[in-house]
């Protein structure tokens, strides 16, 4: 990802502000309502990485979208990166500002790949069982796959555990696949 460097630096820069005023985890929630905004719109997105638009542009754009819904450390955020000319690298920034908070929370990122998308009571199960698992807390991010059926595939970390219907017809099929079975002549 273009700017990924830049991008650590500016959310490091910024998770250090808010460590010093105790809003880590306001800013955290800003962060992600960012994120979200962003990846749900393209009109602002493509706003975002147009080298026509002037940066005050869209500074006002996102100060006004996000006014009265984030702190000011987030809005400082804005004015910041305007200034440096990279407002291009908010979704980065928002995206690294996360994986550093969960780190120094301790907060494991659980991928969840349904079917349909997880309700909130099948959630706080996960939730619930990965804590057993881990040790850790976790959040949840899901991705829904047609793909597999039904069930999930959840993984933490590099542990992965597989419990979709479509596994389990691919194990099936290779029980029933005697052709490994039969002695060559």
């Amino acid at each position: 990802m273009k700017g990924t460097r830049a991008a650590l630096r500016y959310a490091k820069a910024i998770l250090n502000l808010a460590k010093e005023n105790g809003k880590e985890s306001d800013v955290q929630q800003d962060m992600l309502l960012v994120a979200k905004t962003i990846k749900e719109n393209d009109k602002l997105e493509v706003m975002l990485n147009s080298p026509i638009v002037k940066g005050d542009v869209k500074q006002k754009v996102l100060t006004k979208l996000f006014e009265g819904k984030v702190s000011n450390i987030t809005l400082g955020l804005f004015y910041l990166l305007q200034d440096n000319k990279r407002l291009e690298l908010l979704l980065a920034v928002a995206k690294q500002y996360g994986l550093i908070y969960d780190h120094l929370k301790r907060i494991d990122v659980a991928k969840v790949t349904t079917a349909v998308p997880l309700t909130k009571e099948l959630e706080a199960k996960i939730l619930e069982r990965i804590i057993e698992i881990t040790g850790n807390k976790a959040s949840i991010e899901n991705e829904v796959n047609p793909a597999i059926l039904g069930g999930f595939v959840l993984r933490v970390g590099d542990v992965q555990y597989n419990a979709s219907i479509s596994n389990y017809l691919n194990e099936l099929r290779k029980e029933f696949d005697y052709s490994h079975y039969i002695p060559k002549i």
